[in-house]
């Protein structure tokens, strides 16, 4: 149950509305609990605590409350058969029903007071179990939750028939005094909508579900037995730091590692949501959840447990599902507040409806009780969090980790994004733009020179070079190709001839344009001089473009030369260009942006960490490494589209959207519904049935959020 000492997550049982949360989150901090997190649709406490020996009392409160704190398993295991709730609904509803029916079924003993009563006590018995005990610790914690709503209810309906029956059995008064089948009803229909609501939250936590099955893999481990080899299945969690294992096409890596030997295609859309499979050869690293579609490898592992990209992953989601926006703290006032009112309103439109408006007490009684049942605090708790767990879900499904629900309401009204240009806006490879050609040099056997040459260097650039110009090596003709750091590449010919390849620093005798990238010199000669550009991203244009769209500012802010960042600017469609910026230069810009609106920076989450964390909303793209996990707070896990970032905004405006119109729902249905019980017309029955059917309707509006079309 315990991440460590500080880092506890409890998963409990029994906790239905949002004043259950409320509750525990007291009981919680009330025992040493810090930064408590209590999400009742999740079932999940978070919390620290400096102490890890004050853990067992603080289970034991919580148990004490009515709930039960159980053993927390990152996958857990599907259940056959009717659950609780199920039975307890089933059982219920086979007394419920001929006591309901009563009036129109052609039975006369169901008219006999003690029929009634001998039907209603197994409902009442089971209504009671079900609620009192959670009523009661909510009553305990200062903060009732809806429980206690229904047991007065109930309780109130059953004593009032049972002292009637006792008083007038015999008599034409009785069925005045008998309400058995509006107790039974009311217990039968809330347990309906428990089981309802239950089944629908299971909809919006289908994300951390299917991100946990990636990790359900066993795993062929390579074994020495001897001089011979042999493959062992295991199971992933069974897998240690260096085990060597083969991984086949059709088979999921199950941890994160790297091929020693082998190659294959992969498709990592689990983790990146790039449908587009990736090649992987010897010395490549490969994460656990990916699959091989086609190929053979044999890996080592390097991450294990819950130190894999996919384990991270799933307690960010986790971490990001139970963080609340700002909006929430509205429900949340009013659920800590709400039961007491109802309770008073209850009372108030039974004395005035008995005593102001002279109605019998009997009627008098079915508005108090309409009261109580037809309030729903529940609607209201459902409204953020399930919108929450369904848009943070959706978007972990497309790689993107979004670190919590304030994050996502920053993120849908920001004003400016910041682009980084390296790696951000551009690929990180770079071609070349243009060769310039002196002294009469042969552009062919520039560009032989220049592939043959870059071939001994490890420089970023010279990898690019290399690639592009690889048409070109029909195998080399120089020797003693060295790289000297700082300097360039030097070779030589079988005819003596000696070549240099660098920057300017290497031709500044013999030229004086130095606004050039590499110059190539034979002997004492310049023959050509290379202008590279940094590669843009395919889709980064129309990311821009729809960002504009959005309202939202670009800003393109790097350390790199103002032409090429003008370049990279015109060709992406962006004006607001910061150029030649210094690591505390590019801090200062992100603080001025801040200052005038909401600003989001993008970057790589590695070289940018300082800008990320100045920012409104850091974003880091194509690394799920700890420090972008650390200084961003929204992670896009694939480094080769920006499109993402568009997705991530359009995502974070929708799930606003539906938390608010989730939010209206619950503020409305009560501030209508709760009057109208008051005034008569609205059976308790009808109420209970109207306050089950209000969380579902809640619950199916975030569940939408999941099938909505976003682009």
């Amino acid at each position: 149950m315990a991440d460590s000492a500080e880092n506890i997550t409890l998963k409990i049982e029994g906790m239905t509305c949002a004043n259950c949360a409320l509750g525990i989150t007291r009981t919680l901090e009330k025992n040493g609990g810090e930064h408590v997190n209590v999400n009742f649709s999740t079932g999940e406490a978070l919390f620290t605590l400096d102490q890890a020996e004050k853990l067992p009392a603080i289970v034991n409160s919580i148990n004490s409350l009515g709930y039960k704190v159980v053993e927390d398993t990152e996958t857990p295991k599907p259940t056959t058969g009717l659950s609780t709730v199920e039975r307890k609904f089933y059982f219920c509803l086979a007394f419920t029903l001929p006591l309901f029916l009563h009036m129109f079924l052609p039975f006369a003993f169901l008219q006999d007071p003690i029929v009634q009563l001998l039907l209603c006590l197994p409902v009442f018995a089971v209504g009671f179990m079900h609620f009192g005990k959670s009523a009661w610790g909510s009553v305990k914690t200062g903060f009732p939750n809806m429980d206690v709503l229904i047991m007065i209810g109930s309780v109130s309906a059953f004593i009032y028939s049972l002292i009637g029956t006792i008083m007038y059995y015999g008599t034409h008064d009785i069925h005045n005094y008998l309400f058995y089948e509006t107790t039974a009803t009311i217990i039968t229909l809330v347990l309906l909508g428990n089981l309802l609501e239950h089944n629908s939250v299971n909809q919006t936590t289908t994300a951390i579900r299917e991100l946990s099955k990636l990790q359900e893999t066993k795993a062929m481990k390579v074994t020495m037995h001897g001089d011979h080899e042999h493959l062992v299945e295991v199971d992933f969690r069974e897998i240690n730091k260096g085990d060597v294992l083969q991984v086949n096409t059709g088979d999921k890596v199950p941890v994160d590692g790297v091929i020693i030997k082998g190659n294959a295609t992969l498709d990592e859309s689990a983790i990146t949501g790039e449908s587009i499979p990736v090649e992987k050869n010897i010395n490549d690293v490969v994460t656990g959840g990916t699959t091989i579609v086609d190929g053979n490898l044999r890996m080592k592992a390097e991450r294990v447990g819950k130190e894999t990209t996919m384990s991270q992953i799933i307690q960010l989601v986790k971490n990001a599902q139970v963080s609340k926006p700002s909006i929430q703290k509205i429900g949340d006032k009013v659920s800590a507040i709400f039961v007491p009112v109802v309770l008073v309103i209850s009372v108030l439109t039974f004395i005035l409806s008995r005593f102001v408006f002279d109605i019998s007490t009997q009627k008098a009684m079915m508005n108090s009780i309409a009261v109580l049942v037809i309030s729903c605090p529940c609607a209201m708790g459902l409204a953020t969090p399930t919108a929450l767990m369904v848009g943070i879900g959706r978007a972990a499904r497309n790689g993107i980790l979004i670190k919590g629900g304030n994050t996502l309401e920053i993120f849908a009204d920001i004003k400016n994004i910041v682009f980084d240009k390296t790696g951000t806006l551009s690929t990180g490879h770079f071609r070349i733009r243009k060769i310039h050609l002196f002294n009469s040099a042969d552009e062919a056997q520039v560009k032989k020179l220049l592939s043959q040459l870059e071939s001994g260097s490890s420089h970023p650039i010279a990898r690019s070079i290399v690639q592009e110009l690889r048409f070109t090596h029909n195998g080399t003709n120089l020797l003693n190709i060295n790289e000297h750091k700082g300097v360039g590449v030097m070779a030589s010919d079988n005819e003596g001839n000696t070549y240099r390849l660098g920057s300017y620093k290497t031709a500044s005798a013999l030229t004086a344009d130095n606004s050039h990238n590499i110059y190539l010199i034979k002997n004492e000669t310049l023959l050509a001089a290379v202008d590279i550009e940094d590669e843009l991203k395919p889709d980064a244009k129309s990311t821009v473009t729809a960002i504009k769209a959005n309202g939202i500012t670009p800003v393109l802010l790097s350390g790199d030369t103002a032409d090429k960042c003008r370049i990279a600017a015109d060709l992406t469609g962006i004006s607001k260009v910061y150029s030649e910026q210094s690591p505390e230069q590019k801090l200062n810009i992100i603080k001025q942006l801040s200052d005038e609106g909401p600003t989001a920076m993008v970057g790589d989450g590695i070289n940018d960490a300082p800008a990320l964390a100045k920012a409104t909303i850091g974003i880091s793209i194509g690394n799920a490494s700890q420090a972008a996990i650390q200084s961003a707070q929204i992670i896009l896990l694939n480094s080769k589209t920006l499109s993402q970032v568009v997705l991530a905004h359009n995502l974070s405006k929708h799930t606003l959207i539906t938390i608010k119109q989730n939010l209206f729902w619950a503020f409305f249905y009560n501030v209508v519904a709760i009057p109208i019980a008051a005034l008569g017309f609205l059976n308790p029955m009808i109420g209970a049935l109207a306050m089950a059917f209000s969380d579902v309707i809640v619950i199916g509006n975030s569940i939408r959020l999941k099938y909505k079309k976003i682009s």
